[in-house]
């Protein structure tokens, strides 16, 4: 009788050890889907920014405010994927869309009505890239 308590005891520790290593492993992978999907999400909310910041740009003469606000919310958008990620190629993409921003609002402020915001869209299209790999 007491074999049978300690082998039911043993099993039941094994089990447990077993669903734990099992849970951690899972958290883990669920750990880089979550971070996969912020970065999706967060290159949708920077892709659409950067449509904005077209629009703005060709309107400049009606507002010329939008095209800051477009630029301010790429900017904290690329904040968000830099602070969750230690991945090299994202955070390369990161920096080279906030050098194309960083660009585009130097150009508006030496007074260029029409700023070439091409480098943007393309810098976005890679960071796309980079958090679907």
């Amino acid at each position: 009788m007491a074999a049978t308590r300690r082998r039911g005891r043993f099993t039941a520790v094994a089990a447990a050890v077993a669903t734990a290593a099992l849970t951690a492993g899972l958290t883990t992978g669920c750990d880089a889907v979550n971070k996969a999907l912020d970065c999706v999400q967060t290159a949708d909310s920077i892709a659409d920014s950067v449509t904005d910041l077209q629009q703005a740009v060709e309107n400049a003469a009606n507002d010329p405010t939008q095209a800051d606000a477009s630029l301010d919310s790429i900017e904290k958008n690329l904040k968000k994927i830099g602070d969750k990620t230690d991945n090299a190629d994202l955070n390369k993409a990161v920096d080279d869309v906030n050098k194309a921003v960083d660009n585009v609002r130097s150009a508006i402020k030496n007074g260029d009505k029409t700023p070439d915001v091409g480098p943007v869209t393309d810098a976005a299209g890679e960071l796309t890239k980079v958090c679907t790999k």
